[in-house]
């Protein structure tokens, strides 16, 4: 990041520096774009012999870094301003390297009760099973609560800030500030929020993770994840996690991700307006038992929201409907611009119905309980939007307000 910052981009707008931090020209051909170095591999020095083969500060093998991740490193530290950042394979190699990294055999985690589904099994089930980790879940809106829970051995506090799937909003500069009274290590899952509208290192949080194949990424084509922290960490994780574990991220997806933050900054305020105007008229509707979303002023951690999300409250809404398990199904039939589909940030809007079934069901607040729909939305326009799902409402004769 630091070199970026000499060739002239520190002072610039948020906009600019997604377009053109670690997006050089190629001085092979003059291409004015980055290319893709798909290498597997790279030339030695005359007397390899002495080389670290684990080592990742230089060329060596793409699982030691490649030269497009390296790019999109740079880019990514920049937009969350840190001093270094590992992008690799997904966001869930990403948490799973930082927690390999930082964790040992006798550390406690508390870690909230609304979170991803994968860090939600990595640490009720295998942390303790497999590696002789003690966790806690906690409501981790509740900075009480988190106090309570913490024992001699906690080791990290981790969170989502909105939580997936419930859109719960956790105080970061509150939890940070018992954490580090107490020498405790916080880590945030910023992929709801993204670093347009929330950058935790300013909070003072010791590490964020965010899934790149999300918001910044933006077209729903590829995978990829991201640690953001000091140097010093970066380099833990590149080592113990990235070459001698192997999660690294392809050159070919990394540049995907490169191309997707140069506009993510334009469409990340588009999924902020449409899912707000979409929440908005959601909360209206006869037919709807809830909706959660930041945004609102109604939501619970409104005001919390916006002084933590500063460009706009994110993509993702959920709401309930008045009505059975099949109810929510048949709906979804009559959809003609929604895809029944999991993740988010895509350009195009995505819906996924959680049935009551699901294993955390019973963290959640009790209107989630009869089953609800978890809703990113995208950027098409967002008056087509609405009219979808009226239209989808009606089919199943359902009240609508307008």
């Amino acid at each position: 990041m630091s070199e970026e910052k000499k060739n002239g981009f520190e002072g610039c707008s948020f906009t600019t520096r997604a377009i053109h931090v670690g997006s050089e020209h190629d001085p092979a051909s003059g291409a004015i774009e980055p290319s893709i170095y798909m290498a597997n591999s790279f030339l030695l020095p005359y007397d390899p012999s002495t080389m670290n083969w684990s080592a990742s500060e230089a060329n060596i093998y793409t699982r030691n870094g490649g030269v497009n991740q390296g790019m999109l490193e740079r880019k990514v530290a920049d937009l969350h301003g840190g001093e270094d950042c590992v992008c690799l394979a997904s966001g869930v190699a990403a948490l799973s390297a930082l927690f390999f990294t930082k964790l040992k055999k006798g550390d406690h985690v508390i870690f909230s009760t609304v979170t991803y589904i994968a860090t939600y099994r990595i640490f009720n089930e295998l942390w303790g099973e497999k590696w002789g980790i003690e966790t806690s879940k906690v409501d981790c809106t509740d900075v009480e609560k988190i106090k309570a829970a913490i024992k001699p051995n906690t080791k990290l506090i981790h969170f989502e800030t909105p939580g997936n799937p419930t859109l719960c909003i956790c105080d970061i500069e509150a939890i940070v500030e018992l954490a580090h009274e107490k020498g405790i290590w916080v880590s945030v899952d910023n992929t709801f929020s993204s670093p347009y509208n929330t950058r935790p290192l300013e909070y003072g949080v010791d590490f964020v993770v965010e899934s790149l194949t999300k918001y910044i990424n933006g077209h729903g084509d590829s995978m990829g994840g991201a640690i953001i922290a000091d140097r010093e960490t970066c380099e833990a994780v590149r080592y113990q996690a990235q070459v001698n574990i192997g999660g690294v991220i392809s050159p070919f997806n990394a540049w995907l991700i490169q191309r997707g933050a140069a506009t993510f900054p334009l469409r990340m305020q588009v999924h902020n307006d449409n899912a707000l105007a979409v929440a908005q008229w959601l909360e209206k509707q006869p037919c709807v038992s809830f909706v959660a979303y930041p945004g609102l002023e109604s939501f619970k951690g409104h005001e919390l929201a916006k002084k933590q999300m500063k460009h706009g409250f994110g993509g993702v809404l959920s709401f309930g409907l008045k009505g059975g398990h099949d109810l929510f199904n048949r709906v979804v039939t009559h959809l003609k611009i929604f895809a029944s589909a999991v993740s988010l940030g895509n350009t195009g809007s995505l819906i996924v119905f959680l049935g009551e079934d699901d294993e955390r069901m019973y963290l959640y607040p009790e209107e989630f309980h009869g089953g609800f729909y978890r809703v990113a939305i995208g950027i098409e326009d967002k008056n087509d939007l609405i009219n979808d799902l009226r239209q989808a409402f009606k089919a199943e004769g359902l009240e609508t307000a307008d």
